[in-house]
């Protein structure tokens, strides 16, 4: 009997909730368009460009080398007996400067016995020549009857050229011992800094054996790698003019804001074997700033890594553009009547931050410089603090 009864209550209890959803589902009010779709411009960023004349730069990274490089080596032996106190690694000679002294005891005896033996010869050539009178008087007196071998040995001319060549060969060897006896003094060929030294009082050298290393101090070279298809657009000395101006770094040892400045000297006529750049030289002043109007300015160290910033040829009438605002494909989003316009553009040139663009921007255009995720030409653009303007939704 007890079930029944459960029955008859979940059958009232499901009657009951079905005349309730009945009773919702026909009250419910039905849903109406009140207005048109709303489509949101897009909010961006814009960089208003202008056509001008402008110089682009050419970034490379280079290696310091030593335009003068020399092992110094003396040409004649002996000991050496004095060395200037500047002939040490770090020190600076300038040139003409005496560095080491051979002792120059033997040197000078020598040339003391060239220049008795020149007397000596000079004096026998006097006598030949007073020879020479006599011999002229025997031959007239034999009359023009010998042959010319006859009448040579007659004149005693073999004997006269032969005390001539005396006379010269001990000349050329007082020469040489007045040279052998000046190369005792060791000088600096150029203004130089010493790299390295080998020798010292008392040591023993001998005729190419190698004394010290000295570097030039007026110029250092650069040496960087750029790009074949850059070289065209820097200037090399030729005919008197300069060449382009380079800005040099070392933002490891000179800090950030040192800089030196140096000047396009020779491109190299051979490609780097690895990256197969161009490799060019850049001429740098006074590196180790000896002088005194580069004496505030950083030096350059043989051997360093530096940045070099070439100024390349000015190029006229072109659009200077920061090169992420450069799209794929060499395009570039316009803002045109707060419209995206989708540009293809001509890139003369690019260096490492700019692109310059040739056609395809004139003056005033508004370049998109935000990042859109949705991208098609026509699709609404909007600045910050411009009035929102609804768009339409396209019919269906």
């Amino acid at each position: 009997m007890n079930w029944k009864r459960t029955l008859l209550i979940c059958l009232g209890i499901l009657g009951v909730g079905g005349l309730v959803m009945t009773l919702i589902f026909v009250t419910e009010p039905a849903a109406q368009r009140t207005g048109a779709t709303r489509e949101t411009a897009m909010l961006v960023d814009v960089t208003t460009v202008q056509r001008d004349t402008v110089q682009p730069s050419i970034e490379a990274m280079g290696t310091v080398r030593p335009a003068q490089d020399i092992v110094l080596s003396p040409q004649v032996g002996g000991k050496i007996i004095r060395r200037a106190s500047s002939f040490t690694p770090g020190g600076y000679v300038e040139e003409g400067d005496t560095l080491l002294q051979i002792d120059p005891s033997d040197y000078r005896n020598t040339l003391q016995q060239r220049r008795s033996e020149l007397r000596q010869a000079e004096a026998d050539l006097t006598l030949e020549m007073g020879r020479q009178d006599v011999a002229q008087q025997d031959y007239q007196q034999l009359g023009d009857t010998l042959s010319g071998a006859n009448k040579d040995l007659v004149l005693r001319r073999p004997q006269l050229n032969s005390a001539r060549s005396e006379v010269e060969s001990a000349r050329a060897a007082v020469e040489q011992a007045r040279l052998d006896l000046q190369r005792t003094t060791i000088t600096a060929p150029f203004d130089a800094h010493i790299v390295s030294r080998n020798a010292n009082v008392g040591s023993q050298v001998a005729p190419g054996q190698e004394l010290g290393r000295l570097v030039g101090l007026n110029t250092f070279w650069v040496e960087a790698t750029v790009p074949v298809s850059k070289l065209s657009r820097l200037s090399v000395p030729a005919n008197g003019e300069s060449g382009s101006s380079v800005r040099i770094r070392n933002r490891t040892a000179w800090g950030e804001g040192a800089v030196r400045t140096g000047e396009m000297f020779r491109v190299v006529g051979a490609l780097e074997e690895q990256t197969r750049m161009a490799r060019v030289l850049v001429e740098v002043p006074d590196p180790h700033a000896y002088q005194s109007e580069n004496a505030d300015g950083p030096r350059l160290m043989i051997g360093s890594y530096v940045e070099a910033q070439m100024q390349a040829d000015p190029l006229e009438n072109v659009v200077r553009l920061n090169r992420d605002y450069v799209r794929s494909d060499e395009t570039v989003w316009v803002m045109e009547d707060n419209a995206l316009q989708i540009r293809d553009v001509s890139i003369v040139f690019q260096d490492a931050e700019y692109a310059y663009i040739e056609s395809g921007l004139e003056d005033q255009d508004q370049v998109v410089t935000t990042n859109l995720s949705t991208v098609r030409d026509g699709a609404p653009l909007r600045l910050e603090g411009s009035e929102e303007q609804p768009v339409p939704e396209p019919a269906q």
